[in-house]
Protein backbone atom coordinates (compact mmCIF):
# COMPACT_ATOMS: atom_id res chain seq x y z
CA UNK A 1 0.00 0.00 0.00
CA UNK A 2 1.17 3.61 -0.80
CA UNK A 3 0.12 6.59 -0.05
CA UNK A 4 0.87 9.89 -1.55
CA UNK A 5 0.73 14.10 -1.03
CA UNK A 6 1.83 16.59 -2.88
CA UNK A 7 3.70 20.01 -1.91
CA UNK A 8 4.16 23.59 -4.29
CA UNK A 9 6.43 25.52 -3.28
CA UNK A 10 6.82 29.45 -4.90
CA UNK A 11 9.32 31.92 -3.70
CA UNK A 12 11.95 32.54 -0.95
CA UNK A 13 11.74 30.71 2.17
CA UNK A 14 10.88 33.75 4.49
CA UNK A 15 8.46 35.31 1.76
CA UNK A 16 7.14 32.49 -0.27
CA UNK A 17 4.38 30.51 0.18
CA UNK A 18 3.01 26.85 -0.74
CA UNK A 19 0.19 24.57 -1.13
CA UNK A 20 -0.49 20.78 -0.25
CA UNK A 21 -2.72 18.24 -1.87
CA UNK A 22 -3.85 14.57 -0.79
CA UNK A 23 -5.70 13.00 -2.97
CA UNK A 24 -7.92 11.81 -0.28
CA UNK A 25 -9.48 15.11 -0.13
CA UNK A 26 -8.31 16.29 3.64
CA UNK A 27 -5.59 18.60 1.92
CA UNK A 28 -6.45 20.59 -1.41
CA UNK A 29 -4.22 23.28 -1.93
CA UNK A 30 -3.91 24.29 1.60
CA UNK A 31 -1.69 27.08 2.46
CA UNK A 32 1.56 26.52 4.55
CA UNK A 33 4.27 28.96 4.66
CA UNK A 34 7.41 30.08 6.81
CA UNK A 35 4.55 32.09 8.76
CA UNK A 36 2.28 28.97 9.50
CA UNK A 37 5.48 26.82 10.42
CA UNK A 38 7.86 29.25 12.72
CA UNK A 39 5.41 31.89 13.72
CA UNK A 40 1.52 32.14 13.88
CA UNK A 41 0.50 32.67 10.57
CA UNK A 42 -2.43 31.22 8.75
CA UNK A 43 -1.94 28.03 6.65
CA UNK A 44 -0.78 24.31 8.30
CA UNK A 45 3.01 23.05 8.26
CA UNK A 46 4.73 20.10 8.63
CA UNK A 47 4.89 19.44 12.26
CA UNK A 48 1.42 19.81 12.14
CA UNK A 49 0.59 17.17 9.89
CA UNK A 50 3.00 14.75 11.45
CA UNK A 51 1.03 15.21 14.99
CA UNK A 52 -2.20 14.68 13.04
CA UNK A 53 -1.04 11.83 11.22
CA UNK A 54 0.82 10.26 14.73
CA UNK A 55 -2.55 11.08 17.17
CA UNK A 56 -4.54 9.61 14.04
CA UNK A 57 -2.68 6.28 13.94
CA UNK A 58 -2.04 5.85 17.65
CA UNK A 59 -6.08 5.95 17.88
CA UNK A 60 -6.38 3.58 15.38
CA UNK A 61 -3.75 0.94 16.96
CA UNK A 62 -5.01 1.17 19.82
CA UNK A 63 -8.71 0.58 18.94
CA UNK A 64 -7.01 -2.70 16.89
CA UNK A 65 -5.41 -3.32 20.28
CA UNK A 66 -8.20 -3.17 22.27
CA UNK A 67 -10.69 -5.26 20.02
CA UNK A 68 -7.71 -8.18 20.12
CA UNK A 69 -8.47 -7.95 23.66
CA UNK A 70 -12.13 -8.28 23.55
CA UNK A 71 -12.82 -4.63 24.88
CA UNK A 72 -14.25 -1.38 22.82
CA UNK A 73 -13.67 1.81 23.69
CA UNK A 74 -16.41 4.59 23.85
CA UNK A 75 -13.66 7.33 23.19
CA UNK A 76 -10.18 7.66 22.43
CA UNK A 77 -9.21 11.48 22.42
CA UNK A 78 -5.46 11.80 21.41
CA UNK A 79 -3.90 14.88 20.66
CA UNK A 80 0.22 14.32 19.06
CA UNK A 81 2.52 17.25 20.29
CA UNK A 82 5.64 17.44 17.44
CA UNK A 83 8.50 18.94 18.85
CA UNK A 84 10.85 20.94 16.43
CA UNK A 85 13.89 22.38 17.86
CA UNK A 86 17.10 24.01 16.40
CA UNK A 87 19.56 21.12 17.28
CA UNK A 88 22.89 22.00 16.16
CA UNK A 89 24.75 21.71 13.98
CA UNK A 90 21.91 19.80 11.77
CA UNK A 91 19.38 22.78 12.44
CA UNK A 92 15.67 22.13 12.66
CA UNK A 93 14.99 18.43 13.56
CA UNK A 94 11.92 17.21 14.78
CA UNK A 95 13.09 15.98 17.97
CA UNK A 96 9.86 14.80 19.79
CA UNK A 97 6.36 13.58 19.50
CA UNK A 98 4.43 13.41 23.01
CA UNK A 99 0.75 11.68 22.44
CA UNK A 100 -1.52 12.60 25.36
CA UNK A 101 -4.65 10.13 25.19
CA UNK A 102 -7.87 10.37 27.43
CA UNK A 103 -9.72 7.48 27.11
CA UNK A 104 -12.96 5.62 27.95
CA UNK A 105 -12.84 2.08 27.85
CA UNK A 106 -15.96 0.29 29.80
CA UNK A 107 -14.95 -2.83 31.50
CA UNK A 108 -10.88 -2.10 31.55
CA UNK A 109 -8.84 -2.21 34.38
CA UNK A 110 -5.79 0.29 35.01
CA UNK A 111 -3.09 -2.57 34.27
CA UNK A 112 -4.22 -3.76 31.66
CA UNK A 113 -4.69 -0.16 29.99
CA UNK A 114 -1.18 0.86 30.25
CA UNK A 115 -0.14 -2.36 28.88
CA UNK A 116 -2.53 -2.39 25.83
CA UNK A 117 -1.56 1.95 25.21
CA UNK A 118 2.17 1.03 25.29
CA UNK A 119 1.84 -1.69 22.90
CA UNK A 120 -0.08 0.68 20.95
CA UNK A 121 2.56 3.91 20.93
CA UNK A 122 5.15 0.83 20.22
CA UNK A 123 3.26 -0.22 17.68
CA UNK A 124 1.39 2.50 15.76
CA UNK A 125 3.58 2.87 11.94
CA UNK A 126 3.76 5.96 12.24
CA UNK A 127 5.63 5.78 16.06
CA UNK A 128 7.76 3.28 14.00
CA UNK A 129 8.65 5.74 11.40
CA UNK A 130 9.25 8.81 13.36
CA UNK A 131 13.77 8.95 14.42
CA UNK A 132 11.74 10.96 17.42
CA UNK A 133 11.81 10.08 21.03
CA UNK A 134 7.80 9.61 21.37
CA UNK A 135 6.06 9.81 24.84
CA UNK A 136 2.77 9.00 25.75
CA UNK A 137 0.43 10.48 28.89
CA UNK A 138 -2.51 8.23 28.89
CA UNK A 139 -5.25 8.97 31.31
CA UNK A 140 -8.30 6.24 31.54
CA UNK A 141 -11.95 8.43 32.26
Amino acid sequence: MKRTASAVWQGSLKSGKGALTAPGGALKNTEYSFGSRFESGAGTNPEELIAAAHAGCFAMALSAMLGEAGLTPDRLDVTAEVSLDNVPPAGWTVTASHLVLKAKIPGIDAGKFEEITAKAKAGCPISRLLNAKVTLTATLA
